[in-house]
């Protein structure tokens, strides 16, 4: 058996449980790697640990990379404000730090090797290749996506696998699959794959209807040049601002929804996503941004930060343009400076309150109610303004 070891991005789950005995038994030398990006509940990532050194790796390292998650990809996306196919919050999004992580630790250890759980019908597959690919030349082991030309059905594959070596299987791993990190959670398996109605065991972060407090919520969130930096009127860490968010509206169901979706592979996937922090500051940031950023400002923004997050879902989170998109955003959000009042009585949230030095608004011109122009030049603009539209109409009607 080599020394010199493979490393094993583990999250403790089915699919990472299942590569540690398989690598083993084909000569690999396994440390395993658990990149924590939030969601953990106490205890848990000692439990993840000892899942490791049960299964027979012979060192397990933990590695915190909340801040990082937050700094490479919560700034930009809150900035950018658009979900992908307009649904989807890119809760995919901690794979790109765990990836970062690996490869330091992996050159650190002089690994020979790194290896991840994904299979080859998913979108962490591309994730995980393209962004290996990009930071460094180690040799990429992927078991799950290697058995596929052997089982039928992977996950009782996986199972008997680990049982017959005498693994235990926890019951939840055989009938969803939940993904869990400080941006939220999501999950597939069982009747969400099948396109049915999700079960109440789904529910993780967010509450059902019948759970929702009775009384509504308020909170305020700060903004400097777009960058979340407050929560009621306390300067907080990012990370830690994100777990409020999330514990404060999951309690009252904001941020839960199911998506259909095109995936990298070109299948259609279909999971249960809870995210009520990110939905909480994308939906202040928007009320805010509307007060700040002129029309055009705003329109261009759009495509410029769907862009954005049509590479970072594709797995292109290296690519160059995601530097240069990134670095609009900056330039396009200084002036998105201020404080919003979010409020909720449960499943959705609203900006009903907005303080800001930049709002483009003027005294002596309010919508709907005064103006600093007088009924003759509203009479005249709309002449010239809507001209050309009403000569074509005119020639369609004739």
């Amino acid at each position: 058996m080599s020394t010199a070891p493979t490393v094993l991005a583990f999250s403790g789950g089915l699919d990472t449980s299942f590569c540690v005995p398989w690598l083993i038994e084909r000569g690999h030398h396994v440390v395993t790697v658990h990149v924590d990006t939030g969601g953990l509940a106490p205890g848990e990532s000692e439990a993840i640990k000892n899942r490791a050194l049960e299964l027979g790796a012979s060192e397990h390292i933990t590695a915190d990379a909340g801040p990082a998650l937050w700094d490479s990809f919560v700034k930009p996306f809150v900035m950018g404000g658009e979900k992908y196919q307009q649904r989807y919050p890119l809760l995919c999004s901690d794979r790109y730090v765990i990836v970062e992580e690996l490869v330091k630790i992996a050159q650190s250890l002089g690994a020979t090797a790194v290896a991840h759980g994904c299979t080859a019908m998913g979108n962490d597959q591309f994730r995980f290749d393209q962004s290996l690919r990009s930071v460094c030349d180690l040799p990429v082991l992927a078991p799950i996506r290697d058995i596929q030309s052997e089982a039928e059905a992977l996950r009782p594959y996986e199972m008997d696998y680990l049982k017959a070596r005498g693994f235990d299987v926890p019951d939840h791993y055989k009938k969803y699959t939940i993904n869990e990190n400080l941006l939220g959670t999501t999950i597939s398996g069982s009747e969400i794959d099948e396109f049915g109605a999700p079960g109440e065991d789904t529910y993780r972060m967010c509450q059902p209807r019948s759970q929702w407090p009775e009384a509504p919520a308020q909170c305020t969130i700060e903004f400097q040049s777009g960058i979340p930096v407050a929560l009621n009127g306390q300067a907080i860490a990012g990370p830690d601002m994100l777990a409020q968010l999330n514990q404060t509206f999951g309690a009252y169901g904001v941020g839960r929804g199911i998506y259909t979706g095109n995936t990298i592979v070109g299948l259609k996937g279909r999971i249960v996503f809870e995210c009520p922090g990110i939905e909480a500051l994308l939906v202040a940031h928007r009320g805010l941004e509307e007060l700040t950023l002129t029309k055009a400002q705003a329109s261009f923004k759009q495509d410029a930060a769907r862009q954005w997050t049509d590479l970072v879902f594709g797995g292109f989170f290296h690519e160059p343009l995601r530097h240069d998109l990134e670095a609009f955003l900056v330039s396009n959000q200084k002036n998105v400076t201020g404080t919003v009042t979010l409020e909720t009585h449960g499943g959705t949230c609203e900006p009903v309150a907005i303080d800001t030095p930049h709002a483009l608004v003027a005294d002596d011109a309010v919508y709907a109610q005064k103006a600093s122009w007088s009924a003759d030049d509203a009479a005249g603009f709309i002449k010239i303004h809507g001209n050309a539209s009403a000569l074509a109409a005119k020639q369609v009607m004739a």
